[in-house]
């Protein structure tokens, strides 16, 4: 595929994923698709073999954007706390409320609508998300050896409960667009930090 054909391609992903993020992905219709990007179906299908294909590379695509977001700056940092703590401040702040995405958080949008609708879309996000929480849970565990949190914290499920906040967060913040939701829960979020010190 040439220079033209990627740039089309890219620029059908970029565009279903706004879709998908307001109408979800069962209201985008492929109609929809082709009227945004002023496309025919033959140059769709060129491009793509189905609505499920253009939502997986969407996804990935998603990804890809919430990680450069996310772990911005993380990785030169050496103490696993603060490490954490620029994690989630790239989430809340420069993800959730940089409103990256036209209908919120994707991720959440998604996992919301496909449950009971398509196990194997909604396992992929879940998944996804399980997977910040063991990254997460690896941070906490340096920290546990390296002395800085208590002995007794179960780093497991105060990861999950990290990612749990963050999602109802968004939840939250996509009904409302009220920058205080995500504030506040940053701010909650860094004192229960504090609270796992010895």
């Amino acid at each position: 595929m040439g220079g033209k054909g990627l740039e089309t391609k890219e620029s059908v992903i970029l565009t279903a994923l706004d879709l998908f993020s307001v109408k979800g992905y069962y209201h985008t219709s492929i109609q929809d698709i082709l009227e945004a990007t002023d496309l025919t179906k033959g140059g769709l299908y060129g491009h793509f073999e189905s609505k499920t294909e253009i939502w997986e590379q969407a996804y990935e695509k998603a990804v890809s954007i919430w990680k450069e977001i996310v772990f911005k700056d993380t990785r030169d940092i050496g103490d696993p706390l603060k490490r954490i703590q620029k994690a989630l401040d790239n989430d809340l702040r420069n993800y959730l409320g940089g409103d990256v995405f036209k209908g919120g958080c994707f991720f959440l949008n998604m996992l919301v609508e496909l449950s009971g609708q398509s196990e194997t879309m909604s396992r992929r996000v879940l998944n996804g998300m399980m997977g910040f929480s063991e990254v997460i849970r690896g941070w906490l565990e340096e920290a546990k050896e390296k002395g800085m949190i208590r002995k007794d914290i179960d780093t497991r499920e105060t990861a999950r409960f990290i990612v749990v906040s963050i999602s109802g967060c968004s939840a939250l913040y996509a009904s409302s667009r009220d920058p205080g939701i995500w504030k506040t829960t940053l701010t909650q979020l860094h004192q229960f930090m504090e609270g796992l010190k010895p």
